[in-house]
């Protein structure tokens, strides 16, 4: 019988094709409690929940609840409930008990006995959400119209926040400005900063003040400074609901032309902030009410509604909202309502 001879080139180039068949094959594993298999890669285990990142779903966040047992096919951190810290792959080892194989030997544990995971070689997530992150957003939007009406606007904003666990510090700068059959219907401009201290799980203390112009109200510059106390009536990983109140002070500076003394005064600062994600979408609500304590039909209301809409998977999200602001006491032929809509593009990364 003749011997056929493989020549070594094709037995590389299978070799090759098998090893990466293998490697295409070789996934992570989440076994429910009815059975349900779930293939892809675990990206993280906390707060009771188990993330699978799949080719076929996308992302799936699992009640840890629900799972009878995972397996890895590389080395992960686990933190036990326990404190203990362990790395190696993990697998079923039976008995409801689950193998973790590290260098330094074996380790067993079950399934709720798991506090979190992460992929090994990084820091311990709840170690990295005790430190203070600086986070920043850069938005503008320029918009025109011509025909039966010329108008041309641009608004641009940047706000820098460093926060953590316990406590938010925020700048902000925002500049507004519409020209309409050549005549300016808005240039404003504000710039300001806002902290606040949680001193309990849900109470906090809060300081703030923002200062800026508005030429089509000939108010040259205006200030109003708050500080009082917050309190979380909503605190959860998604949603956010904080009310605030507090004493205001507001002083406004108005340019000669508009032939207004300058106001001076002391009020409230009752405020409502809520937030709510959708997944990689977020929306934001914001209202404030500065009444005078002297003068009670004197007062401020500003409300600022926005959603946020990632573009792809950049750093890029399209925004779009509404700015209210309202003055009960405005200089002459000058509207009590000022609305701004926008749509945004904004730039948002994080300093880790």
């Amino acid at each position: 019988m003749k011997t056929i001879q493989i020549p070594a080139m094709l037995f590389r180039l299978g070799a090759c094709i098998a090893l990466a068949f293998a490697l295409r094959l070789a996934a992570d594993v989440v076994v429910t409690s009815n059975g349900a298999r779930i293939v892809g890669k675990i990206t993280e285990i906390s707060d009771g929940t188990i993330t699978i990142a799949t080719d076929y779903a996308g992302e799936i966040k699992i009640k840890q609840g629900m799972v009878a047992s995972i397996e890895t096919d590389r080395p992960v951190a686990v933190r036990l409930k326990n404190g203990d810290r362990v790395t190696g792959i993990v697998s079923e080892a039976g008995a409801g008990k689950l193998k973790i194989a590290g260098s330094n030997g074996d380790s067993y544990a079950t399934m709720d006995q798991i506090a979190a995971s992460w992929a090994a070689g990084e820091e311990d997530p709840a170690i990295t959400a005790q430190r203070r992150k600086w986070s920043y957003q850069a938005g503008v939007d320029i918009n025109g119209e011509s025909g039966t009406r010329n108008q041309l606007g641009t608004n641009g904003i940047f706000r820098a926040t460093l926060k953590g666990p316990d406590d938010t510090l925020q700048f902000y700068t925002a500049y507004n400005r519409q020209v309409t059959n050549g005549e300016k219907s808005a240039d404003q401009f504000k710039a300001g900063v806002d902290y606040a201290d949680n001193f309990s799980q849900a109470t906090s203390w809060y300081i703030r003040d923002e200062a800026g112009f508005d030429r089509v109200q000939d108010i040259t510059f205006d200030d109003i400074a708050a500080f009082g106390i917050g309190y979380d009536f909503i605190k959860a990983k998604d949603e956010t609901l904080t009310g605030r109140a507090g004493v205001s002070y507001r002083k406004y500076e108005y340019s000669a032309a508009a032939n207004t003394a300058a106001l001076s005064a002391v009020g409230g600062d009752v405020e409502l902030q809520y937030s709510r994600k959708f997944g990689k979408s977020q929306l934001t609500d914001k209202l404030a009410y500065l009444p005078d304590f002297q003068d009670t039909s004197n007062y401020i209301i500003t409300h600022e509604l926005a959603y946020e809409v990632p573009i792809t998977r950049s750093l890029w999200k399209l925004a779009i909202g509404v700015d209210n602001s309202y003055n009960s006491m405005p200089v002459d032929d000058v509207k009590r309502l000022d609305t701004i809509y926008f749509t945004r593009l904004e730039l948002t990364w994080e300093r880790r």
